[in-house]
């Protein structure tokens, strides 16, 4: 499990990436690759070797848990805003969060978990991105990357 985080406020333009500045819990592994103060997070796909080759998995599964507190910014028009998680920069369009906003500066709590699958031996990049038409205003992203296919059962 990796956790990644930004505890101050940030003006996100339409397009682009929510940031995120520090690891309260970093992986270790190499399964979750990122550079500090960026949005984007390289997942890899790489998949243990389970026995017969017929039963080894395709993909690596990721379940990815996303919060954040969103607004408009003052000098903005009232409307909706939203913000999904994209890989590859293709949004992912189940996991658009939206909310209205009755004023500017009025923070609205968005969340969301999605298992994001990456093909065995690939990478892919993972962005929280601003699908809105406007800026938007982010207040402590949060974001966490657990890989339940590697669990351990007794």
């Amino acid at each position: 499990m990796a956790e990644y985080a930004n505890n101050v406020d940030q003006t996100v333009n339409p397009g682009e990436s929510v940031i995120f500045t520090i690891a309260p819990v970093p992986c270790d592994r190499g399964f979750v690759r990122w550079r500090q103060g960026t949005g984007a997070f390289n997942l890899s796909g790489w998949v243990p070797n389970r026995g017969c080759r017929r039963n080894q998995a395709k993909s690596a599964s990721y379940l990815v848990d996303f919060g954040a507190n969103i607004a408009i910014p003052t000098g903005e028009t009232v409307g909706p805003i939203s913000v999904a998680l994209a890989l590859d920069g293709v949004t992912l369009n189940s996991t658009t969060m939206i909310v209205t906003p009755a004023a500017v500066e009025n923070y609205f709590n968005v969340s969301r978990a999605a298992n994001v699958q990456v093909w065995r031996g690939c990478c892919q990049t993972l962005t929280v991105t601003n699908t809105s038409d406007i800026p938007i205003l982010v207040q402590n992203p949060n974001i966490i990357f657990s890989r339940p296919d590697l669990a351990v059962t007794y």
